[in-house]
């Protein structure tokens, strides 16, 4: 009876591959017939990709909230996510348009675009050698990215990515070098700034000229209102900062040397720009000569001496002799330094007069000279044609507030 059973069990599955194997010659025999029904579609050495629409371009709300929305969309669009590298290559192009570009919750939605548990290697040489190596690396471009615009990741990204290409995937072994080294970078600037930056620029101005001060622990930073004075043109703020070291050598200046106002330098807070003046004096010569050449160096460490079997110890040059201020530097004293909102000429007219309003009378007896440093227009080249344009333009700052070219 068993034995019955087993022959009816072969019988019945040669049937069924007799008939497949003749569908399959019939499908064969068709396509033989008809090799290229359709030879627009299909054509030699071309694959058929789907094509992936870009969502980002086309979006008229440019805002987080659609952002994320559409990241969202697509996760819910399909279960295996195809073309999800695409996507994310496509999300991370666009996303200074939408103003995401430092947004860490928006990075970590990208990486929630992968499937889970699919790329992690199970076996030394899939670890080795890259599994999934295009998901693998558009992972890692996104972590650059980060890194790049200063982005730091949190525990709940190293959870992510986990989940996602394992413990032995490369984009996790780029997550730890970034947690290594980015938080030292982080927290190396003497300087602290907020994060954000602030948006005002009065703000930004303030924290420019304080950074600079730092030079001088003793420099006061002042905030001036240019209509406080009565002849005033600009209606403006402006930022100065001065030391009273600065100011006794404002008193001692000479009245017979110029002051010159020389600018605009820039300072970069982050991504922010902020132009700044310096009012500064020719340098002493004679004060730079009588200084003893010989004045020991603290940071250098060419030639150290040790005091050694009974030798005395060195004895330091100048130590009751006159000591170069930190501000008097071989090119030039400077004097203070300032931001103006409109940084025009009238703006640090009005900066000299509140000084000379506020402790510094003495600058109302010294000529100042503007020394404004700016590119050419290509039209005055070409007006000028042959003849050189000069870049840098003096002007003469009477007592009596009237300026004049020289």
């Amino acid at each position: 009876m068993l034995r019955r059973v087993q022959c009816l069990i072969r019988l019945h599955s040669n049937g069924r591959q007799a008939l497949q194997f003749r569908s399959y010659a019939k499908d064969g025999a068709n396509s033989k017939q008809n090799p290229n029904p359709n030879p627009r579609a299909q054509k030699q050495g071309s694959k058929n990709l789907p094509a992936v629409r870009n969502p980002f371009a086309t979006a008229q709300d440019r805002t987080k909230d659609s952002y994320l929305t559409m990241v969202e969309i697509f996760n819910e669009r399909d279960v295996h996510r195809r073309n999800h590298v695409e996507f994310i290559y496509a999300a991370l192009k666009n996303m200074a348009d939408f103003g995401v570009e430092r947004d860490l919750e928006v990075y970590k939605a990208l990486i929630n675009v992968m499937p889970k548990g699919k790329f992690i290697p199970t076996n030394l040489f899939q670890a080795e050698f890259m599994h999934y190596p295009k998901q693998q690396q558009c992972i890692i471009d996104l972590l650059e990215q980060m890194e790049d615009l200063g982005v730091m990741p949190d525990y709940e990204m190293e959870a992510m990515l986990l989940n996602v290409f394992g413990r032995q995937g490369h984009p996790l072994r780029k997550y730890w070098r970034m947690m290594y080294w980015m938080p030292k970078f982080k927290n190396l600037s003497p300087w602290p700034l907020p994060d954000p930056v602030p948006d005002d620029t009065l703000e930004i101005a303030r924290l420019a000229v304080e950074r600079m001060c730092t030079v001088d622990l003793r420099s006061k930073v002042t905030v001036f209102e240019s209509k406080d004075l009565k002849d005033a043109i600009d209606d403006t703020w402006i930022v100065s900062g001065m030391s009273p070291e600065q100011e006794k050598l404002l008193r001692e200046h000479s009245r017979q040397k110029a002051l010159y106002i020389e600018g605009p330098f820039h300072i970069w807070l982050r991504n922010r720009r902020i132009n700044y003046f310096t009012l500064r004096a020719d340098p002493d010569t004679e004060f730079l000569a009588q200084l003893d050449e010989r004045q020991l160096d603290e940071d250098d460490v060419s030639n150290i001496e040790v005091p050694f079997f009974g030798r005395a110890p060195p004895r330091r040059h100048n130590q009751l002799g006159k000591l170069r201020s930190v501000h008097q530097q071989d090119d030039g004293t400077i004097l203070a330094i300032c931001a103006t909102g409109t940084s025009t000429k009238d703006s640090l007219l009005s900066w000299i007069r509140l000084l000379e309003a506020n402790g510094n009378p003495s600058i109302g007896e010294v000529p100042v000279l503007f020394r404004f440093t700016s590119t050419v227009p290509a039209k005055a080249k070409e007006i000028e044609g042959s003849a050189g344009v000069p870049a840098k333009s003096e002007s003469r700052c009477s007592e009596n507030g009237q300026t004049r070219s020289e």
